[in-house]
Formats: structure tokens, sequence, C-alpha cells
């Protein structure tokens, strides 16, 4: 696996773990949609807290994929992304961005007014033009799975074996996408999409298992679902489980997580990293 990313320039050392930052400017993400919708001044805040708690990444989301959210018209999330990461190079130049979209032309704005990371949640189902667009591009791409629209996707979960049906299908879209010439994928198992709880925590028991894919793995369950409805809590109540989740799985070798609790990441990263590493030689 290469150990170092290529963000348009600018590298990202795998060596340690790395916190991507999450930024929703929904009206309806599950957790933190609404809090900085159509307001600069909030948003900007929020991605200088996340700066400042050591965010290595921060993933702009336009368009909530909760399960049951409806689809944005188009242009409405090309305006909201154009707008929110062309405020955010402004006032942070060096701010390493991801958009998290899966319209090809969301991606290529994104990316010309100052993205370097494309983070798919229908790994290039959605959309046909995707991986010719990454490819084209030559950014980092995360290739996550789920199986269905955001509508639709908690009726289809049926599964021979989650573990390996999830893995040969990201063992396929890879190739595919290494026959364009893709080479910085990121990979995403895709907790909550289109998983009942139960194959939630199997695909976060076998996680180590997608580390055969030779690719850097991204876990993104910050306060999901799997946590808070199995728990009968909010998401506002979710952090320690969430925390407890990522220390697994950062025993188990990932390299990316993806989080509303940039701090609280850090610091279990750090944690885990001391766990690790004391007393060897």
């Amino acid at each position: 696996m290469n150990h170092t990313l290529n963000c348009k320039g600018k590298l990202l050392s795998l060596e340690h773990p790395l916190v991507m930052g999450i930024l929703n400017v929904t009206e309806d993400s599950f957790y933190d949609g609404g809090r900085y919708f159509g307001d600069e001044k909030k948003y900007l805040a929020r991605v200088e807290q996340m700066l400042n708690e050591q965010a290595d990444i921060i993933d702009i989301g336009a368009m909530s994929t909760r399960p049951n959210a409806l689809e944005l018209p188009e242009e409405e999330e090309l305006k909201r992304v154009k707008e929110v990461i062309t405020n955010i190079v402004k006032h942070f130049p060096d701010t390493i961005i991801s958009v998290d979209t899966w319209r090809s032309k969301v991606a290529k704005s994104a990316v010309d007014v100052g993205a370097c990371i494309i983070n798919d949640i229908s790994g290039g189902e959605f959309d046909t033009e995707m991986f010719a667009t990454v490819a084209a591009l030559k950014v980092p791409y995360v290739l996550m799975h789920t199986s269905a629209r955001p509508q639709l996707m908690q009726q289809y979960t049926h599964y021979e074996d989650v573990v390996k049906d999830i893995f040969k299908y990201l063992s396929k879209r890879l190739q595919e996408l290494y026959a364009l010439n893709v080479s910085d994928v990121w990979i995403d198992v895709g907790f909550g999409f289109g998983k009942t709880i139960d194959q939630n925590y199997e695909l976060l028991r076998n996680i180590k298992t997608f580390s055969l894919l030779d690719c850097p793995i991204v876990l993104a369950l910050s306060r999901k679902t799997m946590f808070w409805k199995y728990l009968n809590i909010s998401p506002e109540e979710a952090l320690y489980a969430t925390l407890a989740a990522e220390s697994y799985a950062l025993m188990q070798g990932i390299q990316i997580v993806r989080v509303h609790d940039v701090k609280a990441a850090k610091q279990t990263i750090q944690i885990i990293e001391k766990i690790k590493n004391t007393g060897n030689k």
C-alpha cells in the first residue's frame, strides 16, 4: 500500500491514522443537519474549530444521504458545494478538502474550486460518469458500498454473507478503477447504507479483512444508527459508543476515521497508537 496520499500536490502520510472532519451544509442530515446550512459565519467557525483540533481533512456534504433522505436537485447541490468550498479555501487556504457527492458534475466543480478528494457513497453506481471523471481529475477517490439509493437502501439488506459479498463488490469496482489508471483509491464498507444493525457489527468485527484489498480504509460510523438505535439513545448521546467502535477498528489497523468529533477522535488515536507502540523495539 502507498503510505503517502497525493491531494493535488499536498501530501498526506498514513504513518499515523488520519481524521476526516465532517461538515454537513444540509437541512436534514441525521446528526447536525441545519446547524450550518446557509450560514457562512457558522460553517467557517466550524471548519476553524475542526482545524484547530487537528483535523487532517474536511469532508463537505451538501446533500443528506441518511436513510429515506430526498435527493437535492443537482443545481442546488452544485451551488452549495462551490460556495462553501470557495469560502473555506479563501479563509483557510491550506485545508485538504473532500467533497461528499455521488454526482460527477458536482465532483468536478468541487475539485475545480479547491477540493482534492472525492467521497462517493454510491461506489460510482448512481452516476455512470463518476469513474471517468475521477480518472480525468487524478484525485483520491473514496469507493463506498451501498445497496441502493438512500430512499430505498434499508429495504435491500439481504446478503449471502455480508462480509464476503461486500469484499467481492469492492474488489470488482477497484479493478474497474485500476483499468482507468485511478491509483489513489480508499475504501469504505458503508456502515448504515443498506445494512441491518447486526450486519454493521459483523462488518466492524471483520474490518481487518478489507485490508487485503491493499487500500486505505475509511471508517465512517460516527454517531450512526448502529449505536443509538441499539442502545436506545439519541445521536447526541452516541459519542462514547462511536469512540469504542473506532478504538476497535484502529486496533485492527484502519487508516482514516470520518467523524463529527475531531478532538475526541484525535485523542483516541493517540491512546491506541501508544498502546500499540509501547514496548516495541
